[in-house]
């Protein structure tokens, strides 16, 4: 599968603005949730999980203090930020069960 271009400033910034509590840093968005609890945190990184495989594209994901996840987008083989990253974002932001 070919993968998209890069996305220029103004295009990250307009993207970023569509969604919610995500920031950027470097060339990464990321979100850190906290859930109601161990369980929930796991399923929503499950849930993550089985859409990034059907979009091949996979963010970093981090688990700490027992129901806190953080999560860190980029396109890491074109080396910063494509409609790919705010797709999955998209698609995190949609799932409600935290």
């Amino acid at each position: 599968m070919q993968r998209p271009n890069l996305l220029d400033n103004d295009s990250i910034k307009i993207s970023l603005n569509n969604l919610v509590d995500w920031s950027l840093n470097e060339n990464k968005i990321i979100k850190e949730i906290v859930c109601s609890n161990f369980a929930t945190a796991v399923g929503l990184i499950n849930s993550i999980a089985v859409f990034a495989e059907t979009i091949d594209h996979h963010p970093d994901i981090n688990l700490y203090g027992w129901n806190k996840i953080r999560i860190s987008i980029t396109t890491h083989d074109m080396g910063g930020l494509t409609e790919l990253d705010f797709k999955l974002a998209e698609k995190i932001d949609s799932i409600k069960i935290y």
